[in-house]
């Protein structure tokens, strides 16, 4: 039996580690043993769902700097736990993984999720892109920048959408005449998540007098280093309607509360929330990055726009929110085509193909 040591940066609520259940469920069901080993706590939220899908998680206590340190607890942990494989995700994981790895012979396996990379750590990945066995790219977009910038060869790359559509989470409601518009956005308050952007479009709308038809609600769900700048943003460009309740932790419920799913972002890899969203048959206005680019059909499932651009956010903003009874068909819509093209099927077929690779 392989053993698959599941190398996380942290057990932080949301992005990388929100699917690990899901995808370490498939390489179970492919015969091989997972337990997964975090270099660093952060907030934990991502720990309880771990340990209900019997992952048994291992946490380091230590920080997010400390390497040596890090990758001498990663070691002495996976020696004891007899491990087979390392199954790296995102940057400091992978880097530390990728080095153990050639010291103990072990083969890796490497996730690819982010769009973005620090110069730093693109250059150590690509050093060290060839010491393993497998690059995982978590979209066709992130496969595309993980060919590209670290120079992986065709053979050594697949692709295993991060996501599967859950066909039974709640589905939004249609907006009805004289009701709130609620408008609503997942993701850590981070510049790379473009709220700031958001905020100032919004703003421009208000300098130029606009008035939909329904008065709205806009709330971001998350927690993050922006929170001030966010809120003093919104007092100054007037922006009453901002809601920042936190961190969310049922965002299927969250989402089927809203009409109208916004994600503003910088630059993306998969994006989660987006394709939850449409999940709960909202309409999606988004910016024209990562696998979003190739989820949203512009004027039918929703709008794209380019990254950092308020003007042009605010543009669609404008049309959307002119138009709330049209919200709806376009959230249905949405949902039809991402729940054909992101199953669960595909998604437990798509692992399958890869732990078949790594078993040989």
């Amino acid at each position: 039996m392989i053993r698959i040591a599941y190398v996380i940066n942290s057990v932080e609520g949301g992005g990388a580690a929100s699917p690990v259940p899901a995808v370490t469920a498939v390489m179970r069901q492919a015969g091989a043993a997972v337990r997964v080993f975090a270099l660093t706590r952060r907030d934990g939220r991502a720990l309880p769902p771990m340990v209900a899908a019997g992952l048994d998680p291992l946490v380091r206590e230590g920080g997010e700097h400390d390497h040596v340190a890090a990758i001498r607890w990663l070691d002495a942990e996976t020696r004891a736990w007899g491990a087979t494989h390392l199954w790296t995700s995102l940057s400091r994981a992978t880097i530390l993984g990728l080095l153990l790895s050639q010291w103990r012979d072990l083969p890796a396996i490497c996730w690819q999720h982010a769009a973005f990379l620090k110069p730093g750590n693109r250059r150590l990945l690509r050093a060290l892109q060839s010491r393993a066995l497998l690059w995982v790219a978590d979209s066709d977009s992130v496969a595309q920048l993980t060919a590209h910038r670290l120079r992986v060869e065709p053979q050594r790359l697949m692709t295993w959408p991060i996501f599967a559509a859950d066909t039974a989470a709640p589905v939004s409601a249609a907006w009805k005449p004289g009701e709130l518009l609620r408008i609503g956005s997942l993701g850590r308050l981070h510049p790379v998540k473009g709220y700031d952007v958001l905020l100032s479009a919004l703003a421009i709308l208000n300098t130029q007098g606009f008035r939909p038809p329904a008065a709205f609600q806009l709330t971001i769900g998350g927690e993050g280093a922006e929170r001030g700048r966010l809120q003093a943003m919104a007092r100054d460009g007037g922006i009453s309607q901002l809601q920042m309740p936190g961190f969310v932790d049922r965002p299927q419920q969250f989402l089927a509360q809203q009409h109208l799913y916004l994600q503003p972002s910088r630059s993306e890899g998969f994006c989660i929330g987006v394709h939850e969203a449409m999940v709960a048959g909202l309409p999606v206005l988004a910016s024209d990055a990562g696998e979003i680019s190739r989820s949203i059909q512009p004027g039918v499932t929703g709008y794209l726009v380019p990254p950092a651009d308020p003007v042009a956010l605010a543009g669609l903003l404008q049309r959307m929110l002119g138009s709330p009874d049209k919200l709806h068909r376009m959230g249905a819509a949405g949902r039809s085509a991402v729940t054909a093209k992101f199953s669960q099927r595909g998604f437990a077929a798509a692992g399958a193909a890869i732990l078949s690779r790594v078993a040989v």
